[in-house]
């Protein structure tokens, strides 16, 4: 399935990528993987969240920060490649959370992210993850996630599709040449 449909499916409407808030970009490409820069939640023209999981917000929020943050991350995909059907593996996630010392459940409050990405592209979105606890996050923020992205050139639904690649010609072979019988000799 397409990922744009499935995103209407889900009903969401990706929104443009955050600008970074320094001297670095939203996503580097190297071969085939794409690194993305860590998001926090928050959308534009909103106040952004800010506060400590475990003192300030329960996890149930954190989480939902965390699949807003993944929204982010989807759009900053979205805005590097083209076209979401040509990432072909969700292979790392970090994420981090601001929370209380005493605060254990980062897994569950980085489930938002992962659990968006695994409805949106399915078995290509289950990924290897850590979840860590932050004494603080740019701006008080809740959560900050950083992706790893495998693509792909061509779009994962048409790779099949692509065109084969054309044959060579094979080398001219020389003709043969008949061997003419002696017009001098006789059969006897």
């Amino acid at each position: 399935m397409k990922v744009e449909k499935r995103l209407k499916e889900l009903g969401i409407e990706l929104a443009k990528p955050t600008t970074p808030m320094g001297s670095y970009v939203n996503a580097v490409r190297t071969g085939n993987l794409l690194y993305l820069a860590g998001k926090g939640p928050g959308a534009p023209g909103k106040p952004l969240p800010v506060g400590k999981v475990g003192r300030d917000m329960t996890i149930e929020q954190a989480y939902g920060h965390a699949r807003e943050t993944g929204l982010s991350l989807l759009a900053a995909m979205k805005a590097e490649l083209g076209d979401l059907d040509r990432v072909t593996r969700i292979v790392k996630v970090l994420g981090m959370v601001n929370a209380t010392p005493e605060f254990g459940h980062q897994p569950e409050v980085i489930n938002g992210c992962s659990d968006l990405f695994v409805e949106v592209f399915g078995e290509r979105g289950r990924h290897a993850r850590s979840a860590v606890g932050m004494g603080s996050l740019p701006r008080g923020i809740p959560v900050e996630i950083e992706v790893i992205v495998e693509v792909g050139d061509v779009p994962v639904r048409r790779a099949a599709a692509a065109k084969p690649v054309a044959k060579r010609k094979a080398a001219p072979q020389p003709k043969k040449v008949a061997k003419k019988k002696s017009a001098g000799k006789k059969k006897r």
